[in-house]
């Protein structure tokens, strides 16, 4: 995204040419096209080395090194951000991984980054569809604000044959990424996967419809369900842009779904 790199020289220009690894990791952590080109580099390196397997961003920033990481940066060709489709996929990416941050250290998670990583990285088939043709998700956007297909994963087999989700898993084989993290973007096999699955079903349901959204009371019924320590009031504020009132309503209904007697 041009953002990154407006981010990396804006850092520069303040703190000199010397950045932390962590500062340039946050900057890989907030662009899942950045996160990408960064892992799949980690995993060249990796295995001329044989060191570990690379699946956060601070792990690929000091695998790369920060001189390796600058150049990447800078050499990257841009995506387009006045594609509408294209900038509201990647919005919702991002809003996935903040929320697997936030969600993931209430489990004292062994390592949240891992879940936010796999999440920022869930909708990259649907960015890459995006970026280099681009009338397959229009019609499957198409096909559901008209209603003909009312669920997106629905609309996607309709229009295109494929769902998108399936593209991002294909991908993930093919650039030989980290098992760890196509297990977590899969989002089946175990609670930390279930949990990635979940920040990105929440962030669309968010996008698309905002706090109103009726499927939002089940994400934070099944959040409960992945995070019994943490209370329903808890999660459900850690959604962004909503009111106390649509909290409230989220968490009463959220209730209901764990107990409907409990009225």
């Amino acid at each position: 995204m041009p953002r990154s790199k407006a981010r990396l020289l804006e850092l520069e220009a303040e703190q000199g040419d010397r950045l932390a690894a962590c500062d340039l990791a946050d900057i890989a952590a907030a662009d899942p096209f950045l996160c990408l080109r960064l892992l799949r580099e980690a995993e060249n390196h990796r295995v001329q080395r044989l060191a570990h397997e690379t699946t956060t961003p601070l792990g690929a920033v000091m695998q790369l090194g920060t001189d390796t990481f600058h150049k990447l940066l800078l050499n990257c060709p841009e995506t387009d951000e006045t594609n509408p489709g294209l900038a509201e996929c990647e919005a919702r990416a991002h809003l996935a991984s903040r929320l697997a941050l936030r969600w993931g250290s209430a489990r004292a998670d062994v390592s949240p980054d891992e879940i936010a990583m796999a999440a920022l990285l869930s909708e990259i088939g649907e960015l890459l569809l995006w970026s280099f043709a681009e009338d397959l998700p229009q019609a499957a956007l198409t096909a559901r604000h008209s209603g003909r297909s009312p669920r997106s994963v629905q609309a996607q087999v309709d229009t295109c044959g494929f769902r998108f989700k399936d593209l991002t898993l294909k991908c993930s084989l093919i650039w030989h990424l980290p098992p760890l993290l196509t297990q977590l973007i899969r989002g089946i096999d175990n609670t930390r996967s279930n949990l990635s699955r979940l920040c990105v079903d929440t962030a669309r349901h968010i996008t698309t419809e905002g706090g109103v959204s009726p499927a939002l009371p089940s994400d934070i019924a099944e959040a409960k369900h992945l995070i019994p320590g943490a209370s329903l009031e808890w999660l459900a504020e850690q959604l962004p842009g909503l009111d106390e009132e649509q909290i409230a309503n989220i968490v009463l209904k959220a209730a209901d779904l764990l107990d409907p007697t409990h009225h």
